[in-house]
């Protein structure tokens, strides 16, 4: 549904934030020209073996988006020469996404260990204003990672196969759903450092951040709306979502690292 969507909106590029992409320094973008090859993940090999994947990439906007990110204070490097593969976050979703090969695909990385939050929301903003001032075409933006991603226990998965771990988890979710449906943005964006750990956000939630940012942070006006009703997988909390872009002139983007020093603690108090 949500390919069907961009096909009707004229999308040529899906620019996803994985957060299955771990880095411990910089951010970075792997926009090589064509992406081809099979894939085992390497967490769950018993789930994924041996996926064959194939797409074209952007090597031209992944050199904008890192290029204007850099240029407002985000250090982000683009990788178009590279024999790096992308991972798991943006090759699942590409199955089922763009199996006809009509969009090109630009991966970002999304879990990030030794990154502010705020820093994340400023590279979506960034990559934003890259698209709508510089690029002659028409991208969506796919935060690609789950709400709460405490697995079941080694031994119990088979009776978590579609179940939240714990019933905290599934009430936190549930409510961090409910405030999208809203518009409670202010109140999501102040509670997200916490929120990420407490909640056990996947990829310490950067690609929450960066979606957030590209949308115009807590200035954001527009409601989620839910494509696949919230369900557990193997004790994770999942759900398909659409946010709708909405005029943005960027006033309530994070404007330093410093402001986020909570969220930096929190985070790696988690890893």
């Amino acid at each position: 549904e949500i390919a069907r969507r961009c096909h009707d909106l004229g999308v040529d590029t899906i620019v996803v934030f994985d957060t299955h992409w771990l880095v411990n320094a910089n951010y970075h973008v792997n926009c090589a020209p064509h992406f081809k090859g099979l894939y085992t993940s390497n967490e769950l090999p018993h789930f994924i073996s041996n996926m064959g994947y194939e797409f074209p990439g952007n090597p031209a906007l992944g050199r904008l988006l890192a290029q204007t990110c850099n240029e407002m204070g985000v250090e982000t490097l683009a990788h178009d020469a590279t024999s790096l593969a992308p991972e798991y976050g943006t090759l699942v979703p590409m199955r089922y996404m763009n199996q006809d090969r009509h969009f090109k695909v630009v991966s970002v990385s999304a879990m990030c260990t030794v990154h502010y939050l705020d820093d994340s929301a400023r590279l979506g903003w960034a990559m934003r204003r890259a698209v709508e001032q510089h690029y002659d075409g028409t991208v969506a933006f796919l935060a690609s990672g789950s709400l709460s991603h405490r697995f079941a226990q080694n031994g119990l998965a088979p009776r978590f196969a579609f179940k939240i771990w714990s019933p905290f988890l599934e009430e936190l979710d549930h409510h961090v759903i409910e405030m999208w449906q809203a518009g409670r943005w202010k109140e999501f964006c102040d509670m997200l450092p916490e929120y990420a750990p407490k909640g056990h956000g996947e990829g310490f939630m950067h690609d929450t951040a960066m979606l957030l940012g590209a949308l115009g942070w807590s200035a954001y006006d527009g409601r989620a709306e839910v494509v696949t009703p919230y369900f557990g997988a193997s004790g994770t909390g999942q759900i398909n979502a659409i946010f709708p872009v909405t005029p943005q002139d960027g006033a309530a983007i994070p404007a330093a690292q410093a402001s986020s020093a909570q969220g930096y603690t929190n985070i790696n108090q988690r890893l």
